[in-house]
């Protein structure tokens, strides 16, 4: 349930006006430039959108679940680049940490992800090895009081602004599945790390991905995220909220569109009228309306029944599958609704309509995710 609704929606309302009034106007910027402006970088730490998810007593706002999805409706109205340089101190980056770290690695790393200090990054996708995540081949050998990594990740965020890493590794090669897989976190100054050039997208210009390799980087053992054989598991309790939080994206990334392609159709004019009182016209929106308004709900209550403790797994696959797929849909409606006007850069629903592309991939592909809703299925009716 949500804490204090009076301090909840100053929040949100402050984070509307940051939207609208700073990140809205620097959208061309940085789709040209590919780099988040280092006044905006400043803006968000002061604003302390680093720390939304992470515990209070580490500096951070410690945000329920539903919080946290209505935070992400109003930063899904920009770019998604602006929202993933900090996406990841407040996901897959940090949550491992939060959920199955040591107290002094919370202490230690914790503070520093809250205030923006560091950025983390998640370390999973190989080149041989994404929705079978488990087939990893990345190496973490025992070696006295280290761990030897070797192994190379692919499309990692914020690799290239990262301050740590957090690598999952096979420490077992005995086990081929997930059992054999631990979780370790790899500060950027470790010897051994090289990274790749930054990946040329299709979209989110911004959002830098790149290559870690890692060559006999030597990595304490006190960095290991709880213990061995335990990282995958972790793992998929951190991409079960990573899911979440994209499926709350997506709905603010809708409702943007939405009302771009409104407030064009209302002004646009075709035989006499504007194109708004065309049927046809309507019916698009009437679609998109609606299932932005169910992928909403349906993401909200998963949020609190996640907060409430239940086992959310399938309801949140249900949910990225959803609201990822329906944001694709909505964003060709509205691209159709501007007509040619909507295949040219000068509207910012030419960009959207590849931005949105990846929320369909990354954190689980949509058919990974219908994986896991149907083996949930069969496993509740055995």
């Amino acid at each position: 349930m949500i804490r204090d609704q009076e301090t909840l929606n100053h929040l949100i309302d402050l984070i509307d006006r940051f939207v609208r009034e700073r990140l809205v106007p620097r959208e061309k910027e940085l789709e040209e430039t590919g780099e988040l402006p280092d006044d905006i970088l400043a803006e968000m730490k002061e604003l302390g959108l680093f720390g939304l998810t992470i515990p209070e007593q580490y500096g951070g706002l410690g945000l329920t679940m539903e919080e946290e999805i209505l935070i992400a409706f109003s930063l899904g109205r920009t770019s998604p680049a602006f929202r993933s340089v900090m996406g990841t101190n407040n996901g897959i980056g940090s949550a491992a940490v939060v959920f199955n770290g040591t107290e002094e690695q919370k202490q230690k790393y914790l503070p520093k992800y809250a205030s923006g200090e560091w950025i983390s990054c998640f370390c999973l996708t190989e080149p041989e090895a994404g929705s079978d995540a488990a087939a990893l081949k990345t190496s973490a050998i025992r070696d006295g009081d280290c761990y030897i990594l070797n192994g190379t990740k692919r499309y990692i965020t914020n690799a290239k602004v990262a301050d740590t890493f957090n690598v999952m590794a096979r420490t077992n090669p005995s086990i081929k599945g997930a059992r054999g897989i631990s979780s370790f976190i790899v500060e950027r100054d470790t010897a051994g790390i090289t990274l790749g050039k930054v990946d040329k997208k299709m979209g989110q210009s911004g959002s830098m991905t790149c290559d870690v390799i890692f060559e006999d980087c030597r990595v304490p053992a006190e960095n290991i995220i709880g213990e061995e054989g335990e990282g995958f598991i972790t793992a998929m309790k951190v991409l079960d909220r990573g899911r979440l939080h994209i499926s709350g994206v997506s709905v603010g990334v809708a409702e943007r569109l939405i009302n771009d392609a409104l407030d064009y159709a209302i002004q646009r004019k075709q035989f006499g009228r504007p194109i708004a009182d065309q049927q046809l016209i309507q019916a698009m929106f009437a679609d998109s309306q609606t299932e932005t308004y169910a992928a909403k709900c349906m993401t909200l209550e998963t949020a609190r029944k996640r907060d409430a403790g239940e086992d959310v797994s399938t309801e949140s696959s249900a949910s990225k599958l959803f609201a990822t797929e329906m944001v694709g849909r909505v964003a060709d409606r509205c691209v159709q609704i501007h007509g040619g006007a909507g295949y040219m850069s000068e509207y910012s629903v030419e960009r959207f309509y590849r931005d949105v592309r990846l929320f369909r991939l990354y954190e689980g592909t949509s058919q990974i995710q219908q994986l896991i809703i149907a083996r949930n299925m069969i496993k509740g009716a055995n």
